[in-house]
This record gives structure tokens, C-alpha cells and sequence, in this order.
């Protein structure tokens, strides 16, 4: 019963597991990628009838299982109805977490949720309590469904028009949950270029995008409190912050690209809109393209991978280390220059622990990208990139973006490797690292305090 939730041990006793929630989401995530790749890996998942390897399949796996999108080959050209669907439903169960998936399963065979799977539901959706989980799940489930059906209607008119009513169908369906999950793969063969100036299909995909990486919780609270006083101080952050990332991405790639024959220079007033407004969108996780990423100036290139780390909101499809990590860092900064002992945002002071958590999530962060790209820069230095496609790569795998400046087809099985264990790490990385510190900062509290030492920083 939902009442029973909290009782004796408020939901922390983990006797009952043999392992810890968080490591036990790693494995299942990891045994997922690995059934994945074997069905990918599989003669008829190929369009040629020939085995992709299973290393390729394991990438592509593991892209999709993320909800990356990064591919060593074109997705469209490559795999058959089979692997598509394969792909679709490793997307599906990627963006909205084993867990989820499993309660979906639960609900429809009428099955009792244990409070072990309360326990690794509370994980994987990074809540504070057990209490409500699986009501929240619940409504993920009915959310999920509405949003991607509504999405797969606005897709068809276009879809329908271009590929006919059965492909057209299909392709609006198969783009609706990849939008939403945040994944970025598609089966057009060149992305969303073709649509560049396509109101319906941009504006569809950023719906898509924007829904899917607000997270669960906020969007609850928003559908449940209507106003925008009454929403938790959570909700508030995640739309002040992604609103904002919105309108700066905008802005700026519309300046920096505005004459850039090899993107949106040769392009009317209504394509350069559309397509800024995508691109703006688009690094926060979503993967999908309207222009050529690889044309891009420098300044664009370097803002889009800052939008990258950045990436969604906690509990959502998206990646990164998430909006309102950075938003509290910052926040904490300026308080700090300011000299205010206090940080305090909306009226609400947000606890030194949560300031702590939120730098060791963006210091993992800096580390695994740092570690990765080197590893690259050794690994494919025969290839002649620069060290700004490096970064772009790892950062996209990383912030399970999915964008790619052409170099994910050339690297070696060691790259293909490494950007396969940062895409596994970048979407369980820093949702279990916030879950598990605050689990040791509870396990750890000790009786007494050392005297506070004197050290000079800056």
C-alpha cells in the first residue's frame, strides 16, 4: 500500500538487497546494452544481411539504451524494420529507465510493487522519498504515452506527405519517441536538414525535446499546481534556467551563424529563426540536426558544447549534469562575491550540502570528459582531428547529446570503445553519484567535528 511506504526505516534500509539500488541500475542498464547488441548483432538486423560486429553493435546499443544518438553507421540506410524496431525499443526503455518500464509491466500483469523495487525506482528517477514513487511512476507512464502520441500526429502531416501513409506513420512515431527520449536518432538518412525550414516538424521536435528534458517532477508539478507562485522551488529553477539557455542559445547562434554560407547563410528569414531555434534546443540533449554541425564557426561550436555539458533537467530523459546543478553553482558564486553568508534563491536558502553535491557532480564530470579526451587525442591521432572535434565528441557522449562533427564513422574499435563507456557513464554517471553521496553524507554523519583548518585559495 502507497501508506506503507515510509514506514519503520523511512525506505533507507537496503538489507533486503544484495546491492546497493545504484549499482544495481548499473547492471541492469549494462545487461540491457548487452542484449541489445546481440539482437543488433544479429545477420537480419542488417539491411545487407551481414553481422554489423559486435563492437558496432554494442556502440549503437549503447547509443541507444543512453538516448545518445551518436552512430558508426546511418541508421536509415543500415539496419532493417527488425533492427529499427530494436533500436525504438531500447530508446523507449533507455529514456524512461528500466524501472519504469518494469512498473509498466507490473501494472499491466497486476503485480504487487515491492519495496525493493520502490527502492530502485526512488533511484533511477533521483527522488528524495519513496513516498508517492510509484503514483509518480504511474503518471510517467500516461504522460509518456499522450505526449509521444501527440507528437507522432503533428510529425504525420509532414511525414505522410513526403513518404506516403504507412512510412509516413512509422517515420512520425519512430521520431516522436526518439524526440522525446531525448535520443537523436532518426530514419530520414540526414537527420531533420531536409526540414530545415518546416515550422510543424521544428516546432513539433522542440515541443518534443523541451517536455522531455523539463523532468518528470517538474512537469507534475506544473500539471498539478497551474500557477507559477505555487510551483516548488525545483520546478521554478528548472524553467527560469532552461528558459533562459532557450533564448541565450537562440540569440547567439543566430548572430554567430547568420552569414555562414555553409549552414544558414544562403537561408530566408524564416529558415534562420527555425534553425537557430533548434540548434539552440538541440544541444541540451536532443541529438537531431537541421544544419551541419560540422560547418559550424568556432564560436557557435564552443557555445554548443557548453550547452552540452549543461545538458536537461534532473528525472527527465535528457543527459548532462543538468540545469539545475550549474544553476546552483552559480548562484552560489555570485552570492559569494556578493559576501552574503547565505545562498538564497527565490526567497528559499538552499543547504550548504546541496551546493557540495552539485560541484562534485560538475568536478566527476570535468574528470571523465578530461580522462576521455586524452584517451582520444592518443587513441585516433592518425585520424587528423582537431582537438575541438575530440572534445565535441566526448562532450556530446558524455551530455548523451548525440551531435557529431563527422568524426563518430572513423574511429577506431578503442574509440569506439571509450565513447561507448562515456555515453554509459554520462546517463547513469551523475544521477547515481548525486543519490549515492547523499546516501554517505546520512551513513557517515559522525559525533564530532575537527577544528577548521586555514587554507588560501584564488
Amino acid at each position: 500500500m502507497e501508506n506503507n511506504e515510509n514506514n519503520g526505516n523511512n525506505g533507507n534500509n537496503y538489507s533486503n538487497l544484495k546491492l546497493h539500488p545504484s549499482h544495481f541500475l548499473i547492471l541492469w542498464f549494462a545487461i540491457l546494452i548487452f542484449v541489445g547488441a546481440t539482437l543488433l548483432n544479429l545477420p537480419f538486423a542488417s539491411a545487407d544481411g551481414r553481422s554489423i560486429g559486435f563492437i558496432d553493435a554494442l556502440f549503437t546499443a549503447a547509443s541507444a539504451v543512453c538516448v545518445t544518438g551518436l552512430v558508426v553507421v546511418n541508421t536509415a540506410a543500415h539496419w532493417t524494420i527488425f533492427g529499427k524496431l530494436v533500436i525504438l525499443m531500447l530508446i523507449q526503455v533507455g529514456g524512461l529507465g528500466i524501472m519504469t518500464m518494469a512498473t509498466l509491466i507490473a501494472f499491466l500483469l497486476g503485480k504487487k510493487i515491492t519495496l525493493k523495487d520502490r527502492l530502485l525506482m526512488q533511484e533511477e528517477m533521483n527522488t528524495s522519498t519513496i513516498q508517492g514513487v510509484v503514483l509518480l511512476t504511474r503518471r510517467i507512464l500516461f504522460l509518456t504515452i499522450g505526449v509521444e502520441l501527440i507528437g507522432a500526429i503533428f510529425l504525420s502531416v509532414a511525414f505522410v506527405k513526403d513518404y506516403g501513409t504507412a512510412r509516413g506513420i512509422w517515420f512520425a512515431i519512430f521520431h516522436s519517441v526518439s524526440a522525446f527520449c531525448n535520443a537523436g536518432f532518426d530514419i530520414t538518412g540526414n537527420s531533420l536538414v531536409d526540414y530545415v525550414d518546416s515550422p510543424i516538424i521544428n516546432l513539433t521536435v522542440v515541443g518534443l525535446v523541451v517536455i522531455g528534458g523539463l523532468g518528470f517532477y517538474a512537469i507534475m508539478d506544473i500539471v498539478q499546481k497551474k500557477k507559477f507562485k505555487s510551483y516548488m522551488l525545483h520546478t521554478k529553477l528548472v524553467l527560469i534556467i532552461s528558459a533562459s539557455l532557450l533564448v541565450f542559445g537562440f540569440v547567439t547562434i543566430f548572430a554567430f551563424e547568420y552569414n555562414n554560407p555553409a549552414t544558414m547563410g544562403n537561408l530566408g528569414i524564416k529558415g534562420k529563426i527555425l534553425s537557430s531555434l533548434f540548434h539552440s534546443m538541440t544541444p541540451r540533449t536532443a541529438g537531431f540536426n537541421t544544419l551541419d554541425t560540422g560547418a559550424m564557426t568556432m564560436p557557435s561550436t564552443f557555445l554548443t558544447i557548453l550547452l552540452m555539458f549543461v545538458g536537461g533537467s534532473p528525472g527527465s530523459t535528457a543527459g548532462g549534469v543538468k540545469t539545475t546543478t550549474v544553476g546552483i553553482v552559480v548562484i552560489a558564486i555570485f552570492r559569494l562575491i556578493k559576501g552574503n553568508e547565505d545562498v538564497e534563491v527565490l526567497w528559499k536558502r538552499i543547504p550548504i550540502k546541496l551546493i557540495l553535491r552539485a560541484i562534485a557532480v560538475i568536478g566527476i564530470a570535468f574528470m571523465i570528459i578530461a580522462i576521455s579526451t586524452l584517451i582520444l587525442l592518443v587513441s585516433e591521432k592518425n585520424l587528423g582531428a582537431s582537438f575541438m572535434d575530440m572534445l565535441f565528441e566526448v562532450v556530446s557522449a558524455f551530455g548523451t547529446v548525440g551531435l557529431s562533427r563527422g568524426l563518430t564513422p572513423q574511429l577506431s574499435d578503442i574509440g569506439r570503445l571509450v565513447i561507448t563507456l562515456t555515453m554509459f557513464v554520462g546517463r547513469l554517471g551523475p544521477l547515481t553519484l548525486a543519490f549515492g553521496i547523499a546516501q554517505r553524507q546520512k551513513e557517515n554523519k559522525g559525533y564530532y567535528r575537527y577544528p577548521e583548518g586555514k587554507i588560501l585559495v584564488g
